[in-house]
Order: structure tokens, then C-alpha cells, then sequence
């Protein structure tokens, strides 16, 4: 099963969607985060959930 760390980004409700559309791609490209969960809320920000996999190397014993 594989491991998943995330992080969770803020977005205010001043921001547009280009904006927003904009930082999401460069945490994807850049950080290899992809979207987990998105909420609008009411007052009109978005709270969005990123996750990104966990590669653990295994050790090599000679």
C-alpha cells in the first residue's frame, strides 16, 4: 500500500480561478503534488488538499 504525504493550501477568497489554476499547476509540476480534495466554502474561499507519494528506498545489505 502505497504512502502518501500532504499538505494543505489555503486560498483566499480574493483570488481568481486563473490565479489559483496557475499555483495548483507549479505544485504539480515543480513539487509533484497532485490534488486530493478541493472545498469552496461559503465565504467564497477554497481549501485545497494536495498529496504527493512517498518513495522509501530500500537498503541495500551486501
Amino acid at each position: 500500500m502505497p504512502e502518501y504525504e500532504f499538505v494543505d493550501v489555503y486560498v483566499p477568497r480574493g483570488v481568481s480561478r486563473k490565479e489559483t489554476t496557475r499555483l495548483l499547476t507549479d505544485h504539480a509540476e515543480y513539487g509533484h503534488w497532485e490534488l486530493d480534495r478541493l472545498s469552496l466554502r461559503r465565504d467564497g474561499s477554497r481549501r485545497v488538499r494536495l498529496k504527493r507519494r512517498i518513495i522509501r528506498q530500500i537498503r541495500a545489505t551486501w
